[in-house]
């Protein structure tokens, strides 16, 4: 997701005209412009995705729902929602939805588990304008699927006849999005949806049904994971959350969008604290820890998307599942 597509769609976004302050609010439907379901809304998304889960486990609002649940933007005419939840097996369900004018929506949708279990986390990532579309929908490994064999064999060796299903039959569709990175890539699975397109209704359906697909996949991982007992791989399973939620909240493209709505701050409290919660929970390790060649002459952290320079422009994944893009160096 480290196009320049991407990073142009960010810079179209108009910078706050209002300086008021954003406020956490529980309710503040006095406040909320209207927000009629269009045939484009990813609210009917969030609403498939939580019908399926209480279907399958028992789902209850996560205490983060107390500071996170609807903002304001700072232009006075954008909207942004939360939602928050947790199961059994899940330690975070959680959805950003925001909202504005000019038909920009953004839906960022993700599922964590808890670590005592390995399985992939859910994510779907959004972006749309009325003629663009930038899209992420995957399972993305919790541990690497490109050095674990067993991994991937335990997870996507089932999953490759639906991501063929996408990637092949749909391909006119949803076509391959472009150059991503090795530093991206790392996070992926064979079976994601990385994407752009201009917006139509048909696309909007097909990528609806493929959020539903996947969905109800990662469900039925859910129903069938066993908790792991050894506290060894518990500890390696938190730590490999620990590092991806690093590795997001530092150099997710998303953090440009929410700057520009609401702030440098809040956007930092957001990403941290909601988006990719756990970092001060499950681990204590920084981002240079993890990914130390980001690390400046100057000890700071090197603010380039990609510093390993190798770019992947076609699905480096073969109809197995077998990574086909050689090295990442």
């Amino acid at each position: 997701m480290d196009s320049s597509l991407l990073l142009s769609f960010f810079s179209t976004l108009k910078p706050p005209l209002l300086n008021t302050s954003i406020i956490y609010s529980r309710s503040r439907k006095s406040m909320r412009p209207s927000m009629e379901l269009s045939a484009f809304s990813y609210q009917k998304f969030i609403h498939f995705a939580l019908d399926e889960t209480k279907r399958r486990t028992h789902l209850v609002p996560s205490p983060l729902q107390e500071n996170f649940r609807s903002m304001m933007a700072m232009d006075g005419k954008t909207d942004l929602q939360m939602l928050s939840f947790q199961a059994p097996k899940i330690r975070l369900l959680r959805s950003l939805c925001i909202e504005g004018d000019e038909a920009m929506q953004v839906l960022d949708f993700a599922v964590f588990p808890e670590p005592e279990f390995d399985l992939p986390i859910f994510c779907a990532n959004f972006f749309t304008t009325a003629t663009t579309n930038i899209v992420v929908l995957d399972l993305n490994p919790l541990h690497d699927v490109i050095k674990r064999r067993d991994y991937k064999e335990k997870y996507y060796k089932s999953l490759m006849p639906l991501g063929l299903k996408y990637a092949e039959v749909s391909k006119m569709l949803l076509p391959w999005g472009g150059k991503i990175t090795s530093e991206s890539l790392r996070f992926f699975s064979p079976i994601v949806i990385w994407t752009k397109f201009s917006s139509s209704q048909e696309r909007h359906n097909v990528l609806y049904s493929a959020f539903m697909d996947y969905y109800k996949a990662w469900l039925e991982l859910m129903d069938h994971a066993a908790e792991e007992m050894d506290a060894s791989r518990i500890i390696c399973n938190c730590e490999a959350q620990h590092r991806y939620l690093t590795w997001r909240a530092e150099k997710d493209p998303g953090h440009r969008v929410l700057k520009k709505l609401i702030g440098e701050t809040l956007a930092k409290d957001l990403l941290r604290r909601f988006l990719f919660n756990g970092i001060n929970e499950l681990g204590s390790k920084t981002f240079l820890d993890y990914f130390p060649e980001y690390q400046s002459e100057d000890g700071t952290i090197n603010e380039k998307r990609s510093v390993i320079g190798k770019s992947f422009e076609n699905r480096p994944w073969d109809t197995r599942g077998e990574f086909i893009g050689n090295t990442f160096r």
